[in-house]
C-alpha cells in the first residue's frame, strides 16, 4: 500500500507490519450465507445489516455541490429498494450498471413506510461468488480518518483478504505438538483463518479459544519463570527472631486489636522472611483494612533482626501521613524517634541529617516518595522494602530500592486498590499474594447516595446538620489532564459557591489541589486534620493519604466523571472513625448507561472487590487500577482479563506444570514454547533475584 495510507494506520490504530494486520481481528461478523429478499423487510431490521440480491433499475444524481446525492433503485421479485450514497459519488455511479446483478449489504432505514440503505457495500454477484468465502465477514475496528482515507472496515478486510493470499502458507506454529494434541485445539494457521474468515460458528469459537489459550499461556510463562527463577535463589534474609520491639508494640501499643485477617497475613510475611529466599509479597486490602499497621509489624521484625526498613509512598501528601500514623503507634517504644520522613520538600540541613542517620543505622524506619532512589539515600543494612500503591511507579523507578544492599531486600507491595483475582495474576502474578478481607472492630458501612443538581440545597442542609454534630466534610472536584484548566476552575467555582452558602463566621473552608506550593498544601491539610476548617474543597490529591477520623461526609462533584475504583478510594476516605459516615455522588441529568451503571454500583456495595471486578467488566484491563501507567499494562490482543478468567486457570495451571518440569524451557519438546515465552513477556515483572 501507498506510504500514506501506511503512516495513516501506523498512527490510527499502530498497524505497521504484516504481524500487525493479521493480529487486528474482527471484533463482529455478519453472516454472508443469509440473503434477504426487498419484501422481507420491516421496522424490524432497521439498524441491523442486511444482505440483498437484486438488479439495479435506475440511478440518478440528485441536489447539488455539497448537497448533490446519488441514489440507485434496486429491484427483486418482491419490490424496490433505494440506495444512497452521500460521498465518492462519481466513483460509485461509475461501477453500477443499469440491468446488472448485484449483492447489496447494509443497514435499512424507513421513512414513511418505505426502505432505504445509505452508502451499502456493492458488488456484482459474480465477484461475490467467485471469492469463495460465502460464510461470515469480519468486521474491523477503525477510525474516522483510516474511513475517510478508503480504510473504513470494508477496505481493511480487503487488505486482510489480500494478505491471507500471500502468507497463509507461510504460518508456523507456536504451540507444540503435544499441547495441541492434548487440548484438541486448532493449528496456528487454522485458527487465524477461521478469526479472519470462519468457515461455520463452530470454527469461529474454536479459533477465539485458540488465539486466547495461547496469548494467555505466554504472558503466564512469562511471569511464572521469573516468580520460579527467584524462588530457586536462596538469597533473602533471614529474620528468625521475633524480639524485643515487635513483642512490646504487639503487647502494649497496638492502636486497635488485629483482626484474623490481619494476623493470617503476619504470619504469611514472617514465613517468607524466614525461608531463605526473598520475599516478594502483594498485600491487598480495602481502604481502612489495617495494611499499614501490618507493614509497620513487619519494619518491627526486620529491626528485631538487625536490618532497617524504607517505606516508599507516591505522594507527599500520603508519605508524610505515614510518617505521622507511624509515629504515633510507635511513641513510647524503643523506636521513638528512630522513624524520619523524605521527601523532595525535605529541607537542606533536615536531609543533610537524615542521610547521615539513616547511613549510621540510626533510623530504623525511612519514610518518603521517590525521593528514597536518590543515588545520596544510602542504607547501613536494609533488609525490608514496603511500597504503597505500587502500581503508580515505574518498573525502573521500584527496581533502584533493591540495590540498596548488597542483596535484594525484602519486598512488600502494598494497595489499596482491591484488584480482580485474574488481574492480580496477570499484572502481579510473580507476587505472592495476601488480602486483608475483614475491617477492624467498630467502623460501621458508609452509606452511599446519588443525587443530582435539583436536591442541592437539600445537599447543603445535611450538610450544615452534620457540621452542627462536630463533623467535617470533604467535597472533591474530578481533574483530568486534558481539560485541566477548565477543572480547575471548576473547583474555584464551586469553591466560591460553597463559600457562599456556609459561609463566615459560622463555617470555615479550605482548598487543596495538586498545584499549591508544598507548605501550602501541608497547612491545608493541617488546618482540615486538626478540626479547624469544616469543609475541605480538594480535587483527588485526597485519593490517597488523607486519614481524618472526624471526616464523616464525602461529596464527589461530577461522579460521573471518575472511574469505579476512584470512586471508591475517595469514598474510603470517610469512616475512619466510629460515627456513621456517608458519601454523596453529584451527577449531571443526563448520563450514559456506564456511568449510571457505575453510580448505581456505588450505592449498591461498599465491598471493593466486587467493584473492581465490575470496572474491569465495565472499562477493560487498560484503565483499571492505572495498569496503563508506566507502560506496564499487559498487551493482550483478543484474550480479555475481564471475561477469560477460566482460559486464564486453564492456562496458568498448564504452565506452572511446564515449568516445574522444564523450567529453563530448554528441552526440545518445549522449544516453541521458549519463544512464546518471550514474546509476551510482561513489562511490569523485575527478575528481583538477579539484582545484585
Amino acid at each position: 500500500m501507498g506510504e500514506k495510507r501506511a503512516a495513516l494506520l501506523a498512527s490510527e490504530l499502530g498497524i505497521r507490519s504484516v504481524g500487525d494486520l493479521l493480529h487486528h481481528y474482527p471484533y463482529r461478523y455478519i453472516d454472508r450465507t443469509k440473503i434477504y429478499r426487498i419484501g422481507e423487510l420491516s421496522e424490524d431490521n432497521a439498524s441491523s445489516f442486511v444482505q440483498l440480491r437484486g438488479r439495479i433499475v435506475g440511478k440518478a444524481f440528485l441536489g447539488e455541490g455539497r448537497k448533490q446525492r446519488l441514489t440507485a433503485t434496486l429491484a427483486d421479485s418482491t419490490g424496490q429498494l433505494e440506495l444512497v450514497w452521500f460521498q465518492q459519488t462519481k466513483w460509485v455511479d461509475k461501477q453500477l450498471e443499469l440491468g446488472r446483478e448485484y449483492l447489496v449489504l447494509g443497514k435499512p432505514s424507513f421513512f414513511g413506510g418505505k426502505a432505504n440503505i445509505v452508502h451499502p457495500e456493492i458488488e456484482t454477484v459474480e465477484k461475490f461468488l467467485s471469492r469463495g468465502n460465502l460464510g461470515m465477514q469480519g468486521v474491523y475496528g477503525t477510525t474516522e480518518r483510516l474511513t475517510s482515507a478508503g480504510l473504513a472496515s470494508k477496505g481493511i478486510y480487503a487488505l486482510v483478504c489480500t494478505l491471507w493470499e500471500r502468507i497463509k502458507e507461510n504460518i508456523t506454529e507456536t504451540l507444540p505438538d503435544y499441547l495441541v494434541g492434548r487440548l484438541d485445539l486448532l493449528s496456528r494457521r487454522e485458527a487465524l483463518q477461521n478469526i479472519h474468515f470462519p468457515t461455520s460458528p463452530q470454527m469461529l469459537r474454536r479459533a477465539i479459544y485458540r488465539l486466547k489459550f495461547e496469548e494467555l499461556l505466554g504472558v503466564q510463562l512469562g511471569i511464572l519463570s521469573v516468580k520460579a527463577g527467584r524462588t530457586s535463589l536462596r538469597n533473602g534474609f533471614l529474620f528468625p527472631r521475633v524480639g524485643e520491639l515487635f513483642h512490646d508494640f504487639y503487647e502494649n501499643h497496638l492502636p486497635f486489636k488485629l483482626t484474623g485477617a490481619q494476623k493470617r497475613v503476619v504470619k504469611e510475611i514472617r514465613s517468607d522472611c524466614t525461608s531463605g529466599h526473598q520475599m516478594n509479597r502483594l498485600l491487598q486490602g480495602d481502604v481502612g483494612s489495617g495494611k499499614t499497621l501490618v507493614a509497620l509489624m513487619s519494619m518491627l521484625l526486620a529491626s528485631d533482626n538487625g536490618f532497617q526498613s524504607c517505606m516508599m509512598a507516591p505522594t507527599e501528601i500520603l508519605a508524610r501521613q505515614h510518617f505521622a500514623s507511624i509515629s504515633k503507634m510507635l511513641s513510647g517504644t524503643s523506636c521513638q524517634g528512630r522513624v524520619a520522613v523524605l521527601t523532595g520538600s525535605t529541607k537542606t540541613r533536615e536531609r543533610r541529617e537524615i542521610l547521615e542517620r539513616t547511613a549510621s543505622g540510626e533510623i530504623l524506619i525511612l519514610i518518603g516518595t521517590h525521593a528514597l532512589i536518590e543515588d545520596r539515600v544510602k542504607f547501613q543494612n536494609l533488609g525490608l522494602v514496603v511500597i504503597d500503591e505500587q502500581h503508580r511507579f515505574g518498573v525502573e523507578q521500584r527496581a533502584k530500592l533493591w540495590t540498596k544492599n548488597s542483596q535484594p531486600p525484602h519486598i512488600l507491595v502494598m494497595t489499596a486498590t482491591p484488584i480482580p483475582r485474574t488481574l492480580a495474576m496477570t499484572l502481579y502474578g510473580d507476587l505472592d499474594v495476601s488480602v486483608i478481607d475483614e475491617m477492624p472492630a467498630g467502623r460501621k458501612p458508609i452509606k452511599t447516595y446519588h443525587l443530582k443538581e435539583a436536591l442541592r440545597l437539600k445537599l447543603n442542609g445535611f450538610l450544615k446538620s452534620e457540621i452542627a454534630k462536630g463533623r467535617q466534610v470533604y467535597v472533591v472536584y474530578p481533574l483530568i489532564k486534558e481539560s485541566e484548566a477548565m477543572d480547575y476552575q471548576n473547583l474555584y467555582d464551586g469553591f466560591d459557591n460553597i463559600i457562599k452558602a456556609f459561609p463566615l463566621p459560622d463555617y470555615r473552608v479550605g482548598v487543596l489541589h495538586g498545584k499549591m506550593p508544598p507548605d501550602e498544601k501541608a497547612e491545608s491539610m493541617r488546618l482540615f486534620s486538626e478540626g479547624v476548617n469544616h469543609i475541605l474543597v480538594a480535587t483527588s490529591v485526597i485519593e490517597v493519604g488523607v486519614d481524618v477520623p472526624n471526616a464523616t461526609v464525602m461529596v464527589i462533584e461530577s461522579a460521573e466523571r471518575f472511574g469505579l475504583s476512584q470512586l471508591h478510594q475517595l469514598r474510603g476516605r470517610v469512616g475512619r472513625g466510629g460515627n456513621q459516615s456517608f458519601c454523596v455522588l453529584m451527577s449531571g441529568d443526563k448520563l450514559s448507561r456506564e456511568a449510571e451503571a457505575r453510580l448505581e454500583a456505588m450505592v449498591e456495595t461498599t465491598d471493593g472487590f466486587k467493584l473492581s471486578e465490575l470496572d474491569l467488566k465495565l472499562r477493560g484491563a487498560g484503565d483499571v487500577n492505572g495498569t496503563r501507567q508506566s507502560g506496564e499494562a499487559i498487551d493482550l490482543r483478543i484474550a480479555s482479563l475481564s471475561s477469560d478468567g477460566q482460559i486464564l486457570e486453564q492456562a496458568r495451571l498448564i504452565a506452572s506444570t511446564i515449568l516445574e518440569e522444564d523450567n529453563s524451557l530448554s528441552q526440545p519438546k518445549n522449544r516453541l514454547l521458549a519463544g512464546l515465552k518471550e514474546r509476551y513477556k510482561p513489562k511490569n515483572t523485575i527478575d528481583y533475584g538477579m539484582i545484585s
